[in-house]
């Protein structure tokens, strides 16, 4: 199968109660270890490319990547190719012109009706080409490439607003803010990191059937912090979403749970881990190849204790 649309995912996950993962890729290391996790679990999987990683690696090179996925899975899985965070039509109309199947709209700064405008304007665009968009209602707090929301202007989706936003933006699924955050540091030591579930459960009555996206939703697995920090790091006071939460709500209506920060954690910890036990080495291939094998137990790690989408595909 070529590059599919996630609408046929989204169907099977919302009444499957799962969630597919959305992991950001940067380079060809990483798309690999993503796409034989799932192919190995027979998972869908999105594949999703950020401001950042389109600056670093250029979109033909990432699309070509994800494309030789599919190849390498022998088209067995369905890879859905992603913007995330797009921020403003242009940057949309130009991904969807260039073979992505799936678009995100970030509007969430923007006055309300503006959000809708813009939203619209790219769901409009992006249905004659056959690409399904998805856009942000309220505001995540964390830092992660172009993405920069302070804690104390971040702000919860209000319920009372999510139809008329659909509605009058037709786009195909929205990503609320309920408590995650972008980024390793997403909250002070000591905290009690939670979603809020009733504003989920409240949003999903609202907008029956209809996919409910998570961003910000890394866990920051403590085993590879501290795989980094014994190996020259210094990731003090890295703390995520616990993954017990995320799994009641892929439960419920989240059909996308999006994941960077903990793939960027596993490439690391196999590098540095790499690197300060052979000093001798200079061959990229060797200390690459063991960051790739910590993203791939990640990402199968994901699949089966947090999304639920293994046999899914």
């Amino acid at each position: 199968m070529p590059l599919v649309t996630t609408t046929e995912m989204f169907k099977k996950a919302y009444d499957g109660g799962y969630a597919i993962g959305a992991f950001n890729v940067n380079n060809m290391e990483i798309v690999q270890a993503i796409t034989e996790a799932a192919w190995e679990l027979h998972s869908p999987v999105i594949l999703q490319a950020s401001a950042g990683a389109r600056k670093y690696a250029k979109q033909a090179y990432l699309k070509h990547l994800v494309e030789a996925a599919v190849e390498a899975t022998n088209n067995e899985i369905p890879i859905a190719l992603h913007l995330d965070h797009g921020a403003d039509f242009e940057v949309c109309k130009d991904c969807i012109d260039h073979g992505f199947t799936s678009v995100m709209i970030d509007g969430s700064s923007r006055p309300f009706d503006d959000n809708v405008a813009v939203s619209k304007q790219v769901a409009d665009y992006a249905h004659e080409k056959g690409v399904v968009v998805e856009a942000e209602l309220g505001t995540l707090a964390g830092v992660e490439d172009d993405v920069n929301v302070a804690a104390e202007t971040a702000q919860y989706t209000d319920p009372d607003q999510v139809v008329e936003f659909v509605e009058r933006t037709g786009v195909d699924s929205l990503a609320i803010a309920i408590g995650t955050s972008h980024g390793a540091y997403k909250f002070k030591p000591g905290t009690d990191p939670h979603i809020r579930l009733d504003i989920l459960e409240e949003i999903s009555k609202r907008l029956p059937g209809f996919p409910i996206v998570l961003h910000g939703s890394s866990s920051v697995p403590q085993e590879y912090v501290k795989i980094i920090n014994s190996n020259g790091g210094a990731l003090q006071d890295a703390i995520g979403i616990p993954e017990d939460q995320l799994r009641e709500a892929a439960k419920r209506a989240v059909c996308k749970i999006n994941i960077d920060s903990d793939l960027r954690l596993g490439m690391t910890a196999g590098i540095r881990e790499h690197m300060a036990a052979h000093p001798d080495h200079f061959d990229p291939r060797q200390y690459l190849a063991d960051g790739r094998t910590y993203v791939k137990d990640i990402v199968h790690n994901k699949i089966i204790n947090v999304l639920g989408s293994e046999n899914k595909a």
